[in-house]
């Protein structure tokens, strides 16, 4: 019995040690049970003021100037949220470039880009020189400076409607032969039609100046009425029967279809594999959702 005792007798040194043994045991229950009825809330805001949001903006144009993370050119048309946080466009940039495209207009110019977006001088000097817009709208733009000169040659004779001309009609117009007008006449077949006078340009072998003397007298008058497919119910064949979009393509918008659900709007097209992003205006005269 005294030996049993005898484990129980402690000298002040250790009556103090098993004291704040026992204070820290107690300490560290409270900091348990405090944590447990107050849990951290990992949604909670972080609330940015518009000064420190300007000097955010501005650090990173200056880290995209020092270092740009551009390496290819591309559409601006087609800058999603991400693209554009790391191009350093600010948040209402981005959204009032989202606004324009969902109004179904086209941007085709780096003066147009900064009209729309309002982004300064100083970020369009470092993101213009990568932009990259469809030919045909250069093509459409030297069109526009004869237009005077078309306006003249229209007064004088009669234009007529160039899903009616055929190969003989085509063959007269200077720089024209066999080929030509038999390629111009099968391209429109395909189409089922040409719907914009632009269509024209996509027509192989048939350059700028040379399209440009066929609209002189052809022009679309009379378009023609068209079943539009829906990317949403399609098939792989029926949507590659359109002119635009090779076989593999359509096989990767049915897959991507698959995956997602469905296609909300047709800018999703432009991230799938293979999509010739610059005919989607061409495109979506063929396209419903």
């Amino acid at each position: 019995m005294k030996n049993f005792k005898s484990h129980f007798r402690f000298n002040k040194q250790e009556r103090s040690g098993i004291f704040f043994l026992l204070l820290i045991i107690i300490i560290l229950q409270g900091v348990f049970f405090y944590l447990k009825s107050n849990p951290f809330n990992g949604n909670s805001q972080v609330v940015v003021d518009a000064s420190m949001e300007f000097k955010l903006d501005s650090l990173k144009r200056l880290s995209l100037q020092k270092d740009p993370k551009i390496s290819y050119s591309f559409n601006p048309n087609y800058i999603t949220d991400y693209k554009g946080y790391t191009l350093g466009m600010s948040i209402n940039e981005i959204d009032r470039l989202h606004a324009f495209r969902a109004s179904d207009r086209f941007i085709n110019s780096a003066e147009q880009f900064q009209q729309v977006t309002k982004v300064s001088d100083s970020m369009l000097n470092v993101l213009s020189p990568f932009f990259k817009f469809p030919d045909w709208t250069q093509k459409k733009s030297n069109y526009g400076s004869k237009k005077s000169k078309l306006q003249k040659s229209t007064e004088t004779s009669k234009t007529l409607d160039i899903n009616s001309a055929s190969i003989e009609d085509l063959k007269e117009i200077n720089g024209i032969g066999n080929k030509l007008s038999a390629r111009i006449i099968k391209f429109r077949d395909r189409l089922g039609g040409f719907l914009t006078n632009e269509q024209l340009y996509d027509v192989y072998g048939l350059n700028m100046e040379v399209a440009n003397r066929v609209l002189r007298k052809y022009q679309v008058l009379k378009p023609p009425s068209i079943k539009k497919i829906n990317v949403n119910n399609a098939t792989s064949s029926e949507i590659s029967s359109l002119v635009y979009i090779t076989y593999q393509v359509a096989e990767r918008i049915v897959e991507y279809r698959r995956v997602n659900g469905r296609i909300n709007t047709f800018d999703e097209l432009t991230g799938i594999e293979g999509f010739p992003s610059n005919k989607l205006d061409r495109i979506t005269l063929y396209l419903s959702l």
